[in-house]
């Protein structure tokens, strides 16, 4: 009987711990030193970026977002990066930043951080956005200048510019490398290609379709 007790406490205090690794490991994982520069020219892979030992306030500086990106492309939208591959003093600090530019009627279209949430603060203009649920729910709003919309990590999301004005907003994502991966990008751009009977019978349309799209998103020449 004090065997039974004796495992049943083992497997309580188990279950304990792993829930507590599960709540600790969501996000990036904790630094163990004042700062870590990235060495973004070295070739040793690890879970993040090895440290370099040379270290200057250019290292933690970006200027990048300060202006408005292009948006004279297909899509009508710009999205500048701020994450550890443009400022190396990033490496361990779990954070990162943004900004994304958007044309009367630009989208920034459907697509996922698969390793952070995103939250999103209005510079000007107007946006519709929105985010789905795994149970397929849109949670949806319109947002204006100085509002702030907050996207759950790893949940399909947009912006939409439906204004006569330009739009612009600035992203804080709790990782110092989010990841983007755009839906229709992903699926029609793919290399080597996802297979035309696929995305037919995903998207429940024709052959035909697949290929049409998958042509619109081939690299120009």
């Amino acid at each position: 009987m004090e065997n039974t007790h004796t495992t049943n406490a083992a497997i309580l205090i188990l279950v304990v711990v792993m829930m507590m690794l599960s709540i600790t490991v969501s996000d990036d994982p904790d630094m163990l030193q004042d700062i870590c520069i990235a060495d973004l020219k070295s070739d040793v892979k690890v879970n993040g970026l090895v440290c370099k030992s040379n270290v200057t306030a250019e290292d933690f500086f970006f200027a990048g977002i300060a202006k408005p990106g292009a948006t004279n492309n297909s899509v009508g939208s710009l999205v500048t990066l701020a994450n550890v591959e443009k400022i190396p003093g990033l490496n361990t600090l779990g954070v990162s930043l943004a900004r994304i530019d958007y044309a009367p009627g630009g989208l920034n279209p459907p697509h996922t951080h698969p390793r952070a949430t995103e939250l999103i603060f209005v510079l000007e203009g107007k946006l519709d956005v929105g985010f789905i649920t795994t149970a397929d729910k849109l949670i949806s709003k319109s947002i204006k200048k100085g509002d702030v919309f907050a996207f759950p990590k790893g949940l399909v999301h947009f912006q939409k510019n439906n204004g006569k004005d330009p739009a612009a907003v600035i992203s804080a994502f709790n990782s110092q490398l989010p990841g983007t991966q755009s839906i229709a990008a992903s699926l029609f751009s793919a290399k080597p290609e996802v297979p035309d009977n696929v995305l037919a019978m995903a998207f429940q349309v024709e052959t035909k379709d697949v290929q049409k799209i998958k042509s619109k998103f081939a690299p120009k020449k």
